[in-house]
């Protein structure tokens, strides 16, 4: 999937793979767009799982193995995403899963910048990160692809949440592990990425009602 990019990248995938097949998209769609146009080629075709992952990312050799064998495991399985590390070692954790911290107004990696010593065992999440996220059919059939008024940040974290929504599974799974080359703090990014992750916060808050209970924590429900 080439999202219309301009550095020779869709001429470069031709010459050097020529067996692979290539979707060029008309222009930049963002994340939400250019996956979905790969999804419903897909789906199209028959396909009952698909797995996205972002060109900055680097596989262990059993990852996609231990995704696929997680999904089928469990009917109710509507995505599941592997341990991501960051790009310098296979130590440091970058996502074991995702939580959506209401009260905050924050989707948290969990983890992030710890040392893995096991601590974070196969579970159900509220999100997993969009870098890596294979995503079942039955789930698509139920809740749609992902909302392209997102274009890129925070997707991920509406799309699980419409899956969990509808009764299904979104599992973090250990034994599937990847890479990927992104920051831990979103503090310096540049202004593109500042403005889409601020705007897009305000697209999924509106979605929730929270009840307070008269103690220090609260119960919050998106809406349906």
């Amino acid at each position: 999937m080439d999202n219309a990019s301009t550095d020779g990248t869709a001429a470069v995938l031709r010459a050097e793979a020529p067996d692979v097949t290539l979707l060029v998209a008309p222009g930049n769609l963002g994340y939400a767009g250019g996956n979905n146009l790969g999804m419903r080629y897909a789906l199209d075709r028959g396909a009952d799982l698909l797995f996205l992952i972002n060109n900055d990312t680097r596989l262990d050799p059993g990852c996609v193995a231990a995704l696929v064998s997680e999904s089928q495991r469990l009917p109710r399985c509507g995505a599941v995403g592997p341990m991501v590390y960051t790009w310098d070692n296979w130590e440091t954790i970058s996502s074991a899963g995702g939580v959506v911290a209401w009260a905050a107004a924050d989707a948290i990696n969990v983890g992030a910048g710890e040392v893995d010593h096991g601590q974070y065992p196969a579970r159900r999440v509220d999100f997993v990160n969009g870098c890596g996220i294979m995503v079942s059919r039955r789930a698509i059939e139920q809740v749609g692809l992902i909302d392209e008024r997102f274009f890129m940040y925070w997707e991920e974290t509406d799309w699980c949440a419409r899956m969990r929504e509808a009764g299904l599974d979104v599992r973090f799974q250990p034994t599937a592990k990847m890479q990927h080359k992104a920051p831990l703090t979103w503090r310096t990014q540049s202004p593109t990425t500042l403005y889409y992750t601020g705007r897009n916060r305000l697209f999924f808050l509106p979605s929730i009602h929270v009840v307070w209970n008269g103690s220090a924590s609260c119960w919050e429900q998106r809406k349906g």
